[in-house]
């Protein structure tokens, strides 16, 4: 579903732009979240389909029905606004069935540059006024705690655009940490470059982040430097001089890297790499391409669905050897896990 997207007969709430896999909806299948494209070029000639049958929505193949599946409700939350006005759904949403995600800084210093992430549409959503620049602390905790109580949020994931100073990202995931955790007891999870002073890890774990990611993207550094140039500022070793440290502050298992197939990447320097994170206690999220209309990478089409099934088999040994698990992870997108599938191969 993933690699070839669903077509979708009437209009259903998705995701236009933002960070990370942000082109999609969220169905629920054999009782987990899937986050599918539905919006992408691509689509078009997918085999699968959603529509009603029976009284229920069905997964169709190829114009067969194939298996009944659930659209969770519009959460009750995004009818609410904040004290000053603006609409929840433009501070956080919904991610999966559990998680309150918000883009905390919605402006990246590498968008209009050729350092972009070609793959990301993290401004695009800001363009077209489906969210605000800057989330403060007080807004989250106002969004977070009627999403509690009213929705089934267990947990909250916080990412940002990305500066050259990362201090400045940092300063301001660290005040809405601190601020959330003063007000609801929710596991939190972080997302950064990694930083040029790893004392930054530190501050963010004691302003109350319990999970955090530090996204290589990909292993194939001259892939990398085409698609995410601005990653490549950061060394190899810089990685993983960070993600080390970032274990010995958060704990096996509380560290994560997204891990994108289908940029142009060999299957070899992408199990190397995540057999290089399993070492060090970093969980190796593992997704495919999601090309979000609007980005450079828009009009591609996410990688075959037997490449991918052949790393998430291979991936799910090196994650078992490792004693890691996407079930225990406190928070963030490995806890929530609607992005990749590899949660299902660890379970096979």
């Amino acid at each position: 579903l993933q690699s070839h997207g669903v077509k979708v007969e009437h209009t259903i709430e998705h995701r236009r732009g933002g960070a990370g896999p942000a082109e999609g909806t969220t169905l629920i299948l054999n009782d987990r979240p899937v986050s599918v494209p539905i919006a992408g070029s691509f689509v078009g000639h997918s085999p699968y389909s959603i529509r009603q049958h029976e009284g229920e929505s069905f997964l169709f193949y190829n114009g067969s029905p194939f298996k009944a599946v659930l659209k969770p409700p519009s959460p009750h939350f995004y009818t609410l606004k904040t004290a000053d006005g603006i609409p929840f759904k433009k501070i956080a949403l919904l991610h999966g069935t559990s998680c309150l995600a918000s883009t905390v800084l919605q402006k990246c210093s590498y968008w209009n540059t050729p350092d972009r992430c070609t793959f990301c549409g993290i401004e695009i959503s800001l363009q077209s006024n489906a969210t605000t620049a800057q989330k403060t602390p007080q807004q989250l905790l106002e969004v977070a705690k009627a999403a509690f109580q009213l929705d089934t949020i267990s947990h909250i994931t916080l990412t940002t655009g990305s500066h050259p100073d990362s201090s400045l990202d940092v300063e301001h995931l660290t005040a809405c940490c601190t601020y959330l955790k003063s007000g609801i007891n929710l596991p939190i999870h972080v997302q950064i470059i990694p930083p040029r002073d790893l004392t930054q890890l530190q501050r963010l774990k004691q302003s109350g982040a319990d999970t955090i990611g530090i996204h290589i993207e990909n292993f194939d550094f001259t892939v990398l430097k085409k698609v995410a140039p601005c990653k490549t500022s950061f060394s190899l070793q810089h990685y993983i001089t960070t993600w080390k440290k970032a274990v010995r502050i958060f704990g096996i298992n509380q560290v994560s890297s997204f891990v994108i197939l289908g940029l142009g990447e060999t299957s070899q320097s992408v199990l190397d790499g995540v057999a290089l994170l399993c070492g060090m206690g970093v969980y190796p999220f593992i997704v495919p391409l999601r090309p979000i209309p609007g980005t450079p990478l828009g009009l591609n089409s996410p990688p075959d669905p037997d490449y991918m099934i052949s790393i998430y088999q291979q991936a799910a040994i090196l994650l078992q050897e490792s004693g890691l698990s996407w079930k225990n992870s406190r928070a963030g997108c490995v806890r929530c896990g609607a992005c990749s599938a590899l949660p299902d191969f660890e379970q096979g």
